[in-house]
C-alpha cells in the first residue's frame, strides 16, 4: 500500500478526523465554559467572599518582609522585598475554585447529554408492519379459498 494512500486512509477514514473535529469543538467549548466560570459565577462567589480573585493573597516571611506595607499587592510585595520568601497561596486558591467550577460545569454537561441519549435509546420504536407476503404464500392463500368454495 503506498504512502499517500495510508496517509488518506489514516486522515480522513479513520479516527484523526474525529479526532480534530474534537480538539476544534473542544476549544470553542472551553472559552464558553470560562467565560460561565468568569462572568457568571465568580461574581457570585466575589458577592458572598468579598472578592472574585485570591490571586493576589499572599504571607511574607523572612528577611525584608516587615518593609512590605499592609494591603500591598503580590507584585509589589515582591517588589519591595525581593528576598523576603513570600508564600503566595491565593493564587492556588483561585486555580483551585476555577478546577472545581469547571468540573462541575463538565459534569452537569456530560450528565445532560448522557441523559438525553438515554432517553433516546429508550423511546420505544413504532411496531414494524408484517411483512407482506411472498409469492409462494400468496399462491397458496389463493389455492385454500378455491378449496373452501368448492
Amino acid at each position: 500500500m503506498g504512502f499517500i494512500k495510508e496517509f488518506k486512509e489514516f486522515a480522513v477514514k479513520g479516527n484523526a478526523f474525529d479526532l480534530a473535529v474534537g480538539v476544534i469543538i473542544g476549544g470553542a467549548f472551553g472559552k464558553i465554559v470560562t467565560s460561565v466560570i468568569d462572568d457568571l459565577i465568580m461574581p457570585i462567589v466575589a458577592a458572598i467572599v468579598g472578592k472574585p480573585d485570591f490571586s493576589s493573597i499572599y504571607f511574607a516571611m523572612g528577611k525584608g518582609a516587615e518593609n512590605i506595607p499592609a494591603g500591598s499587592t503580590l507584585a509589589k510585595a515582591k517588589e519591595l522585598a525581593p528576598d523576603a520568601a513570600i508564600f503566595a497561596y491565593g493564587n492556588f486558591i483561585t486555580v483551585a475554585i476555577n478546577f472545581i467550577l469547571l468540573a462541575l460545569v463538565v459534569f452537569m454537561l456530560v450528565k445532560t447529554i448522557n441523559r438525553m441519549r438515554k432517553a433516546e435509546v429508550e423511546a420505544p420504536e413504532a411496531p414494524e408492519a408484517p411483512a407482506a407476503p411472498t409469492a409462494t404464500e400468496q399462491l397458496l392463500v389463493e389455492i385454500r379459498d378455491e378449496l373452501k368454495k368448492k
